[in-house]
């Protein structure tokens, strides 16, 4: 289905009861300068408004976007979940706000290459392995 994004979640509250919010955080799966598909128990319905803070940890510090207003577009049950798509309100969103966004998106990129090179190489290494490894029992 999807693939989780490495270290970024998306933080939102939500109203529990008459006096009471909740914070809660979900995990990320797509990102873009547009907006994102995150995963949480919590119940949306398309058409609702959240507003999210995005958080992405990094070796020395983090790199957030808060107050990022979002229109949940699609909603996909998974076993006691459900992935949201949602959109953000671009016209809403500060030129501080979208630059960081799109700091984020620009390091994230760079983050599943990474990942996505390291990935390929293990897969290499382990094919050369067992390539030498058949041949060599084989002598």
């Amino acid at each position: 289905m999807y693939e989780q994004l490495p270290d970024i979640i998306a933080r939102f509250r939500i109203r529990q009861g008459l006096f009471r919010k909740e914070t809660v955080e979900a995990k990320l799966y797509e990102l873009d300068g547009y907006g994102c598909v995150m995963k949480t128990d919590k119940i949306f319905e398309p058409g609702d408004t959240v507003v999210l803070d995005l958080i992405m940890d990094m070796p020395v510090d983090e790199i957030s976007v808060e107050g990022l207003s979002g229109l949940v577009t699609e909603k996909q049950k998974h076993c006691s979940n459900f992935y949201y798509s949602i959109d953000f309100n671009k016209a809403g969103v500060p030129p501080t706000l979208g630059e960081r966004l799109q700091r984020i998106v620009d390091v994230l990129a760079k983050k599943q290459t990474l990942r996505s090179r390291r990935n390929a190489e293990q897969t290499g290494n382990f094919k050369q392995f067992a390539r030498y490894g058949t041949s060599a029992a084989a002598s």
